[in-house]
């Protein structure tokens, strides 16, 4: 298992203080021992909080619980929610974020003063209106980070970063849970959280999807190990793209070599039409960030965007 997350000096702490009526040491429970809640649960226990309870109906919860919270005791959520005297983590579907928050308010299991924070990218503060009129303090602590919600994961949490959303009077707390997490905060305005959100997942998650569509694409070319031709052709294309931005841009699109990319377009139209309308929507705005970055001239780019407007058209029709 990896090292645990150390607490910070308490220097630090005393400069990040909270208000006097929190503890520095908090009972948290956790709802929802998913991959995300087992883990920041797990973290927090590390940074030497008390983890008191949390639930865990499937069988794949259970497991995590037991192998991430070992002697945590496994409870309903309304029960966690009593027992979680300082800190209540939901960790819970963006979808289903909403009723199990009313729930807990109408079932009377928050209290005032105690600190209710959801984990969704996707929601703020309005999420958690029913806490909040019940007397609870709202959080809203995103990790930006993808999770398996195997052990390593605890090693993956130092020095990312958690889209915060909170009350002024709630961000000193949440600038030290963060720090006992081992990340660093970034605030996100309440309007923001959708675009937070979908920045995020139109990184990582499409980056998932186009990963695997390059790789079955290769497969169709014969290749029989696509991954090894992928992994460090990929790898530098993200580091460059991380410290160079559009200056990174390389391929046909970028040169504007509009015969290359007709061609491709041909291909997978016989091989994987599937693929099509991807590669085309992914050119196009590839081809827009170029002439915009001075990568690709307007001039030299009148061909290829031809060609991408045609096949758009017939794939639309």
């Amino acid at each position: 298992m990896s090292a645990p997350l150390r607490p910070r000096p308490a220097a630090a702490l005393r400069a990040a203080a909270p208000p006097a009526t929190t503890p520095r040491l908090l009972s948290v429970g956790v709802i929802g021992a998913g991959r995300v809640g087992a883990v920041l649960g797990a973290a927090l226990a590390s940074a030497g909080h008390r983890v008191v309870a949390a639930t865990g109906g499937s069988g794949a919860s259970r497991a995590r619980a037991a192998l991430l919270l070992p002697g945590v005791p496994r409870r309903s959520a309304a029960a966690v929610a009593r027992a979680a005297t300082d800190l209540l983590l939901v960790a819970v579907p963006d979808d289903a974020l909403s009723g199990v928050v009313a729930a807990l308010a109408d079932g009377g299991a928050l209290r005032p003063g105690q600190v209710v924070a959801h984990t969704s990218g996707a929601h703020g503060l309005a999420v958690l209106a029913p806490a909040a009129a019940v007397g609870a303090r709202p959080l809203a602590l995103h990790p930006a980070m993808t999770f398996t919600g195997a052990p390593d994961d605890l090693a993956r949490l130092a020095g990312i970063s958690y889209g915060v959303t909170a009350p002024a009077e709630l961000r000193p707390l949440a600038a030290r849970l963060v720090a006992d997490l081992g990340g660093v905060p970034e605030w996100v305005g309440e309007a923001d959280r959708p675009l937070y959100h979908a920045a995020l997942a139109h990184g990582a998650n499409h980056l998932v999807t186009l990963v695997n569509e390059a790789a079955d694409r290769l497969r169709d070319a014969g290749v029989t190990q696509p991954e090894k031709v992928l992994a460090p052709l990929l790898r530098a294309a993200l580091e460059n793209a991380l410290r160079l931005g559009d200056d990174a841009l390389t391929g046909p699109v970028s040169r504007g070599d509009a015969g290359t990319v007709e061609r491709h377009l041909a291909r997978l139209a016989a091989t994987a039409p599937e693929s099509v309308a991807p590669y085309l929507a992914l050119a196009r705005r590839t081809a827009d960030r170029a002439i915009a970055a001075g990568r690709l001239r307007p001039v030299d780019a009148e061909s290829l965007l031809g060609v991408l407007a045609g096949d758009r058209r017939e794939v639309a029709a």
